[in-house]
């Protein structure tokens, strides 16, 4: 029977997941690392880290499955998007990589915008506008700021590929992951020369790109004595995390929705065709369904919203939480559920770290709007989940409005977990909302054969069809959570209080200024550098 590896390079840390040919999970394995923050809204993490917690889960997850590597058949890739690691002739890694929710590169970002010659001819080469997360502007920033890291590289790869680089020696990609580095022609899924050219990016710093279920390259014998499986096991394309999430939650034929609440809070749906918003609200990416694309919105802190709540004001939960031996979100989630829809009144703003879509500012910042003196903790809490769900539904309603279908919607991530916040999600976007929990999805094609320098071909027989075949027929443990219209939040969408909300905040400062912390009778000088009124000093103090 074939045997299938899954490796997921997360921010937090890698997963392995061992199936068989029933798709049925045998053993699985997971491994954290650090996150370095250099300056504030930086995010970096070591490549080496990577490499190390994928050895050790791989070896790991064949020991407890009982298997060997020769009972392995193939290697599927998933992991974070639109990281970059820079990579010398010898394929050393040169500096840290820089991750998706680092905020340093707004210059880098307008650039590239002006060298394109203007936003509506970015987005007509590579179907997005430029993003302070995506690839394209951290090389940039690289070449402005660290020209000798620079001038020494030969290779920059995405996180995932710089894993499939230790298992194989390929310098290789897929379209998924690739569509996120501001460089691909999505429409024709390949590279744009013309962007790379408006760039001055030379074309051979970047990998060969695939389809998401091609061969790639197969394990090398190095990377067989690091992590136990065979040498010449093939390495498939595999796909950027949403995509393959996606992909796992059969978002493979139009009108199916995923919405993902991890960190981050992902709105994920299937086009047939190339489609994109005018105004570059949302992203749009190559689907790792062959000759598919996707549209997606990402809220940066949907789940780190309610992560950070835990952390800074559940303190006492928490504690609770380790003496009962529960999970302390089904505690936070217990306190929500007291206050009724809406929070009388109370919004929760989720844009700790900025936002991505469909705002696309990294100065934007949290806030609670409407916080009385009848307001308690609950109330807070829940407006944290109703806050960080009516975002995604931002990005759901631009998605509607584009002509995409939406039937129904598929939960996945932490966020799933939680019959609070799936019903929660079910009224604020008055649909149905499922977890992507699968069971028996049918038996597996066998795993393409191992063979001394097989490189590219489909992965396995009836590759691509299959696929989306064995995608389209997956079942779920649980019924929906249907929408309430009692229960749902008589509210606006956030971006109603947000323009109202957002020209009073100041923007983050280059530099702090000397005077930040006299106050005088003309106003409250603000560590932004200009005087605020007090109205604007107290919201500011909780942004």
């Amino acid at each position: 029977m074939a045997h299938l590896l899954g490796i997921d390079v997360g921010t937090s840390g890698t997963k392995t997941l061992l199936v068989d040919g029933r798709g049925r999970i045998l053993a699985s394995a997971s491994a954290g690392y650090p996150c370095y923050a250099p300056r504030p809204a930086w995010s970096e993490q070591d490549p080496a880290d990577w490499w190390q917690a994928i050895a050790a889960t791989v070896r790991r997850t064949l020991r407890q499955a009982g298997l060997r590597g020769t009972d392995v058949s193939g290697v599927g890739l998933s992991g974070q998007m639109h990281g970059s690691v820079f990579l010398d002739k010898s394929g050393r890694v040169l500096r840290r990589a820089i991750l998706w929710n680092d905020q340093r590169t707004g210059q880098e970002c307008d650039e590239i915008t002006r060298l394109a010659g203007g936003r509506e001819r970015l987005i007509g080469l590579v179907a997005n506008p430029a993003l302070t997360g995506f690839t394209a502007p951290k090389i940039l920033w690289v070449r402005r700021h660290e020209p000798r890291v620079y001038d020494r590289t030969a290779r920059i790869l995405l996180p995932k590929d710089y894993v499939r680089y230790r298992l194989t020696g390929e310098f290789a990609t897929e379209v998924s992951d690739a569509s996120g580095t501001l460089l691909l022609d999505v429409a024709r899924r390949r590279w744009s020369d013309t962007l790379l050219g408006l760039l001055e990016i030379d074309r051979s710093l970047l990998p060969e790109v695939y389809e998401s279920s091609e061969i790639s390259g197969c394990v090398s014998k190095s990377a067989a004595e690091a992590t136990g499986l065979a040498p010449g096991t093939p390495v498939v394309g595999g796909g950027g995390d949403q995509a393959a999430g996606a992909v796992g939650s059969g978002i493979v034929r139009p009108g199916a929705i995923s919405a993902t609440l991890g960190t981050s809070g992902v709105v994920f749906a299937h086009a047939a065709r190339v489609q994109t918003d005018p105004e570059g609200r949302v992203h749009t990416f190559c689907h790792a369904v062959p000759g598919a694309w996707h549209v997606m919105g990402v809220v940066l802190a949907a789940g780190g919203s309610l992560q950070w709540f835990r952390n800074t004001l559940c303190q006492d939960l928490a504690a609770e939480a380790r003496r009962r031996k529960v999970d302390v979100y089904d505690l936070v989630t217990a306190l929500a559920a007291e206050a009724p829809p809406g929070c009388d009144g109370l919004y929760f703003l989720p844009y700790l770290t900025g936002e991505r879509t469909p705002h696309a500012d990294p100065h934007a910042r949290a806030a609670w709007v409407g916080l009385s003196n009848m307001h308690t903790r609950a109330h807070m809490a829940r407006a944290v989940i109703e806050g960080a769900t009516y975002a995604m539904r931002d990005s759901l309603e631009i998605i509607r409005g584009m002509g995409v279908p939406v039937r129904q919607i598929r939960i996945s991530g932490g966020g799933a977990r939680s019959a609070f916040w799936r019903q929660v999600q079910a009224d604020v976007y008055g649909l149905a909302a499922g977890p992507g929990r699968r069971v028996r999805l049918g038996r597996l094609p066998p795993g393409p054969r191992r063979r001394p320098g097989l490189r590219r071909g489909p992965a396995g027989r009836r590759g691509h069809r299959h696929l989306v075949q064995r995608a389209r027929g997956l079942r779920r443990h649980d019924s929906p959570s249907r929408p309430d219209a009692a229960q749902r939040p008589s509210r606006p969408p956030l971006q109603r209080p947000l323009s109202r909300v957002r020209p009073t905040l100041p923007q983050p400062p280059r530099r702090f200024p000397a005077d930040r912390r006299r106050v005088s009778s003309g106003g409250i000088p603000s560590r932004f550098g200009q005087r605020i009124s007090a109205p604007q000093f107290c919201l500011t103090l909780i942004c």
